[in-house]
Formats: C-alpha cells, sequence, structure tokens
C-alpha cells in the first residue's frame, strides 16, 4: 500500500511562532558575526531544544553503542524491544544529541518505544561519508544486543532526515537487513541547491538560505572532493526499490519543502509505502516545538498512528 502525498492544512498557533523567532535570531547572528568559530556556530544551534517542553516520565542515559556516543531516551514503560534510531540534524556540522534528545523522547514516548539519539562525528572535521558509517555502526550493534532489524526504526530532522534514509541505503548495499521503517523530519537531501522553493519559499523560511547551504555543502563533501550527487549523500539520486515503509514531513513554509515532495515522489515511483505531511505554515523542523504547539502534537499523533498502522 502506498499513501498519496498530500498537504494537511492548519492554522498556525501563537506557540509556533517560538521557532520562528529562534530561527530568526540565529539568522542575524550569523550574518553579523563574520569572524564565527565552528565552536561558537555549534553553541547556536545547541540551542535548538528551547522550544521543546522536556516530557514527562522520560530518564535519560547516556551511552557509546557500536563506538557512537548518544543519549537513550527511555520512557517509562516503553518497549525496550523496539528502538527509535535518532540521528539529530544541523547540516552535518552542528546540533547534537543534547539539542535534540527532547524531541527524540517526544516521539519515542508517543510511539511507546525507547530512542538512542546519535553524536555522529560531524563535518568539516568528519566529511561524508562518516556521518552514515556512524549510523550503520549503531544499528549493527543495536541487532548485535539482540533487537531485531524489523523493531529499529530509522528517524532524523534535516541533515539527520538525510542519514535516517541513506543509513538503510547503506546497509543494503552491505546486504544487510533493513529497518522496519524510516522517519524523516524535514529532510535536507539536495547537495545540488537545485529546489525551487529555496527560492519560492525564501520569504518565508526563517533560517535556511543557499549561502548557509553551500557551507555546510562544502563541509560535509570535502570542499567538492566528492560529488554532490552520491546516492548516500544525497538520496535524490538513490534507488529506492525494496526501501522501508517511509514516514515524511516538512513545513510549507520551509526552504527545503521540496525536498521532502521530491523524496516522496522518488520513493513512490520505486513502490514504497509513503506517508508524506507537509503543514501549512511551518518551519523547518516544526516538530521539535513538541509539548509548546499543537501543530508540533498533533504531527507526532500522526506519527503514532502511522507507527502502529
Amino acid at each position: 500500500m502506498t499513501t498519496t502525498p498530500s498537504i494537511r492544512p492548519t492554522g498556525t498557533s501563537a506557540d509556533a511562532g517560538a521557532l520562528h523567532a529562534l530561527y530568526s535570531d540565529w539568522s542575524a547572528i550569523i550574518a553579523n558575526t563574520p569572524d564565527l568559530t565552528m565552536r561558537l556556530f555549534r553553541s547556536i544551534f545547541d540551542e535548538w531544544h528551547q522550544p521543546t517542553r522536556e516530557p514527562e516520565d522520560v530518564t535519560y542515559r547516556e551511552e557509546t553503542v557500536g563506538g557512537v556516543p548518544g543519549i537513550w531516551t527511555l520512557p517509562i514503560g516503553a518497549d525496550t524491544s523496539k528502538v527509535l534510531l535518532y540521528t539529530h540534524g544541523g547540516g552535518f556540522a552542528v546540533g547534537s544529541a543534547s539539542s535534540h534528545r527532547k524531541l527524540a523522547a517526544h516521539v519515542a514516548k508517543a510511539l511507546g518505544v525507547t530512542a538512542f539519539v546519535l553524536d555522529y562525528r560531524r563535518a568539516p572535521e568528519h566529511p561524508h561519508p562518516a556521518q552514515v558509517q556512524d549510523g550503520v555502526a549503531v544499528f549493527s550493534a543495536l541487532t548485535e544486543r539482540g533487537i531485531a532489524p524489523a523493531d529499529i526504526t530509522t528517524i532524523g530532522d534535516s541533515a539527520g532526515g538525510n542519514l535516517a534514509v541513506a543509513i538503510p541505503l547503506a546497509l543494503r548495499e552491505q546486504g544487510e537487513p533493513l529497518p522496519g521503517g524510516v522517519i524523516a523530519f524535514s529532510p535536507w537531501l539536495d547537495m545540488e541547491n537545485s529546489g525551487e522553493t529555496l527560492v519560492t519559499n525564501a520569504g518565508t523560511e526563517a533560517l535556511v538560505t543557499v549561502p548557509l547551504l553551500e557551507g555546510m555543502i562544502a563541509g560535509v563533501l570535502a570542499e567538492g572532493k566528492i560529488d554532490p550527487k552520491t546516492p548516500l549523500a544525497n538520496p535524490l539520486y538513490a534507488d529506492f526499490t525494496g526501501f522501508p515503509r517511509l514516514y515524511i514531513n516538512a513545513g510549507a513554509a520551509e526552504a527545503l519543502a521540496d525536498n521532502a515532495t521530491r523524496l516522496a515522489e522518488k520513493a513512490q515511483a520505486a513502490g514504497v509505502d509513503v506517508t508524506l505531511s507537509v503543514v501549512e505554515g511551518m518551519q523547518h523542523v516544526f516538530p521539535i516545538l513538541a509539548g509548546t504547539a499543537p501543530e508540533a502534537d498533533d504531527e507526532i499523533a500522526a506519527i503514532a498512528k502511522w507507527y502502529r498502522s
């Protein structure tokens, strides 16, 4: 079964404006700080958790899994035989397990499972495919612990949404079992900056710009040494035959909206069971508003319904 992609309209709540405000503040800092160091750049993006309310009845544990450090989110009463392998966003260069643990915990709690949020190696110090390799290492380590591959779901946002898609592709290349499902929040896939919504949504996007993406691309693709059409770096060039069931969402106001729609079209054409949710008025990675905005909570509830179906 393949779910036909559709745009889900919604009113924009006052609480949703908190994400726009945070992104606008970051954009101003980036624009007005020409000597911004990578350390400070990463510190700014570690504020990403601020719009997310701390979920109740969830504990956390730091651990290294498959050689990769990260944070477990452990909702009370969760099924520990099922795991979300969560890869955070941030252009492969910024963001962390700390910045995304609350979002991962909200999703894990709604689904009744646990989540492991990776602190994968970041660019530019570690260009592609280091991030994909770390995800594969964690997946393999989880299966070695007795977690069934079908009970693992790869999930991530922005660049982490790219990784959530690329990790199963890499596993397939290696002849390994695939996860049971994939969830991608506002996935950033296009390493060529060819999407039309980069232009058409420039007036409504609060964070993502072509220059920002160009810098991120240079870092992860080793200053042009890696082909931007490499399928594990740019899954828009991948073959999705036999890919797991896939849930994709995006905000209709964001500059990367058509990364989500193009992924859905490509996967659907390959026979993948695809669900696409594009929510009007929402910014990049709007589920990070979990616990503070109804749009985010409704989206996570829809994902939980999809997961159990």
